[in-house]
This record gives structure tokens, sequence and C-alpha cells, in this order.
């Protein structure tokens, strides 16, 4: 009778899994990326849920409330710390230090790096989601999503963009210096784009189109149709799918891993 060797299985299995639970142990140390991640977006629609007047419905806004606007925005909030102003520095930092040239010459490749941040920063974000609508529910009285399905959708659609645009700052990007300051400010644009300041339903209707054609703008839309009982609008959910296509392209194309 013969049996597996176990250690052959294991080895199989072993190199982007250890990738997987160092990165993870390394991003479990870092509080600054936790707290702007997990705790500063549920932090912010606290904040605006505490003010009387965002807790009233408003004929503007077809009977709405103000904070009802705010989840799916702080829902893009965490997803924007975390692909754009959490990831890039990380990413750029390993190859400004030499660690990817070095992994290529292992039989760990630095592609698993790179997967293994896009994972746990993807995670992070849709854990933060699950935070941000809880509190926002049990404390503020916002109803769940409507269209749970197309809710969802435009979810992972928005996650993507926001992690392969993550990836192409990190291709953009020589030194740690430069990603932070690039990310920087491509985090004040998403965020303005995702109605941050000002909930993109509010927006004059020509700056509304143009937001409406950046990834975010297109994300905060499709949030709010969903959460609101509608399908997301198909040409929202095509601006997204288009972004994430892309500039999945433009990172695969300028990527380097020294």
């Amino acid at each position: 009778m013969t049996t597996a060797n176990p250690a052959k299985a294991q080895t199989a299995t072993t190199p982007w899994a250890a990738v997987l639970r160092a990165e993870t142990r390394l991003f479990l140390r870092e509080p600054g990326s936790l707290f702007w991640i997990l705790v500063f977006p549920t932090a912010l629609l606290t904040i605006l849920g505490l003010i009387p007047s965002f807790r009233d419905p408003d004929d503007a806004l077809g009977g709405r409330r103000v904070i009802d606007l705010y989840v799916p925005v702080s829902v893009l909030l965490a997803m924007i710390m975390a692909g754009i102003g959490a990831m890039p520095p990380v990413l750029t930092g390993y190859r400004e230090r030499g660690i990817l040239r070095r992994m290529s010459t292992t039989p760990v490749r630095p592609s698993a790096l790179l997967t293994s941040q896009i994972a746990l920063h993807g995670a992070a974000a849709l854990g933060s989601t699950a935070v941000v609508m809880a509190v926002g529910r049990i404390a503020f009285g916002v109803a769940l999503p409507g269209q749970p399905f197309g809710y969802v959708l435009a979810l992972l659609l928005s996650t993507a963009s926001v992690l392969v645009l993550g990836a192409l700052l990190c291709a953009l990007s020589r030194t740690t210096k430069a990603s932070a300051a690039i990310s920087s400010v491509v985090n004040l644009v998403m965020m303005f784009s995702a109605g941050v300041w000002i909930p993109v339903q509010s927006m004059p209707d020509t700056l509304r189109r143009i937001v409406e054609v950046t990834p975010f703008g297109a994300a905060s839309q499709a949030l709010d149709r969903a959460a609101s009982g509608g399908w997301p609008g198909w040409a929202q959910l095509g601006v997204m799918a288009l972004w994430a296509a892309l500039v999945t392209l433009l990172a695969t194309r300028l990527f380097r891993w020294e």
C-alpha cells in the first residue's frame, strides 16, 4: 500500500499560503492602515449621523435622509483607503528595497506577494463595508439594501476598480515618496467623485454627469440605487467594468518587479 508524501503535498500548497500568512501578520501590525480602512469610514458615518438634520427626511432627496446617502459613500471611502491609500506604498516599498527582485530568484514568485496584497486589502475593505452597514442599520436606522444582488455586484465591481487602480499607482511610482504623493492626490479626487464632501445625488446636474463617468461616481450611484431597491443602472455597472478592464491592462503593461 502506498501513501502520499505529506511533505510534497505541503510544499505544493505552501508558497502562496506562506506569503499570505506573512503579509497578514505584517498588515495587522500596521495600526495606521487598520485605522483608516476599518475605523475611519465608520467613525465618519457616526459623526455625520449625530447631526440632527442629517437624520431628517429631505424632500429634495425624495424623502430620504442625508445619512441614508452616506452609507454607500462610507463604503466607498473604505475601499479608497484600502486600495489607494494603503496598498501602493507597501508594494512600492517592497520594490524599492529589492524584495520583489530577490523573490524572483526563489520558488515564491513576486506575483504571490502582489496577489496577497490585493486579497488582504480587498478583504479589509469588504470587512469595513460590513461594519459600516451594521452601524448604519443599528445606530441610525438605515435600511439594508433593497436589491441585495445588485448591491453585491456593484460592490464587487467597485472593489475591483479600486484595487487595480492601486496596482496602477504602484506601477507608476518608483519610490515610496512618489507613491505617497501620487496616492494623496488621487485619494482626494476619488473621495470627491465618491461623494464624501457632497453626495453625488446632491451635485448640480452637469457636475454629476461628469462625476458619473469616474469609477467611484458610478459606484456611488449604483450602490445608492441598489440600496433604494432598484437594480443598478447598466451604464453605471459598465463604467466600473470598463475602468477595471482598462486599468488592469495598463497596470499589467507598466508594472515592474524591480
